[in-house]
C-alpha cells in the first residue's frame, strides 16, 4: 500500500514548502541534470510530486515530451497547477510498488527523493522494468535518499538537514548506495557509478548498452 502520510495535506505541503531548502539538493540535482542528454526526446519521472525535476530538465530541452508518475493525488494537483496548458508533460497516478504501466520507450528514465520509498525487492525489480524501458543508450539518473553506513552518520544527516530525528519519514526503506550499484550493474547497465554524494544524499546513474534492444 502507499504510504499515507503521502496523501495528507500536512504531510505534502511540509514537504512542498522544504523541496527547495535541502542542503545540497540543487547541486545533486544540477549534476542529474548534466547527466540527461539534451537531446533526450522523452523523459519518465518516477515520483514526480509537483513535477520539480520535469521543469528543471524542460528549461534545456524545449522539445521533450515528460511523463510523471505519482501516487499522491495532492502531488499531482500541485503538477498540474504547474503545467497547466502544457501538452508537453503528461501525468499519470501510479503506485511505484505496482509494475510500471507500458509507456512506451524513453530516452532518459529520472527519479528524486522518490524510490527509497520501495521496499528493497521492489527497488530491484523496478530498476529492471527502467532497463527495458529505456532506449538503447539511454540514462537511468536517481537521485536518492540512501542508508548511511553508521548510525552516527545518519544522526548527521537530520543535523545538516536542521530535522529531529523524530521527524523521520516512516515509509523510508534506505538502502546503502553500493547495493544499489551492484543491482544495476548485474542488470546490464553500463557506466554505473555514485555520480555525486552528500551524507544521505546521492545521485546514482546507469546507462542502457547501445548494442542492447
Amino acid at each position: 500500500m502507499p504510504p499515507e502520510e503521502w496523501t495528507t495535506a500536512e504531510h505534502v505541503d511540509r514537504y512542498l514548502d522544504r523541496a527547495d531548502e535541502y542542503p545540497r539538493r540543487a547541486e545533486g540535482e544540477s549534476v542529474l541534470l548534466e547527466h540527461v542528454p539534451h537531446d533526450a526526446r522523452r523523459v519518465l519521472d518516477l515520483g514526480t510530486g509537483d513535477g520539480r525535476l520535469l521543469a528543471f530538465l524542460q528549461i534545456d530541452r524545449r522539445e521533450m515530451l515528460g511523463v510523471g508518475l505519482d501516487f499522491s493525488e495532492l502531488m499531482l494537483e500541485a503538477a498540474r497547477k504547474r503545467f497547466a496548458g502544457d501538452e508537453r508533460i503528461e501525468l499519470v497516478k501510479h503506485d511505484l510498488a505496482e509494475p510500471l504501466p507500458a509507456f512506451g520507450r524513453f530516452d532518459a528514465v529520472v527519479s528524486s527523493m522518490a524510490i527509497h520509498h520501495l521496499e528493497h525487492e521492489r527497488k530491484r525489480s523496478l530498476y529492471a522494468e527502467v532497463f527495458d524501458l529505456l532506449e538503447p543508450g539511454g540514462v537511468f539518473a536517481n537521485f536518492e535518499h540512501v542508508a548511511s553506513a553508521t548510525h552516527r552518520l545518519h544522526l548527521a544527516f537530520f543535523a545538516a538537514i536542521g530535522e529531529p530525528l523524530e521527524n523521520e519519514d516512516p515509509s523510508d526503506r534506505l538502502l546503502d548506495v553500493e547495493s544499489q550499484l551492484a543491482w544495476l550493474r548485474a542488470l546490464g547497465f553500463d557506466d554505473v557509478d555514485c555520480y555525486w554524494k552528500w551524507l544521505e544524499m546521492a545521485l546514482l546513474i546507469g546507462v542502457k548498452p547501445a548494442d542492447v534492444g
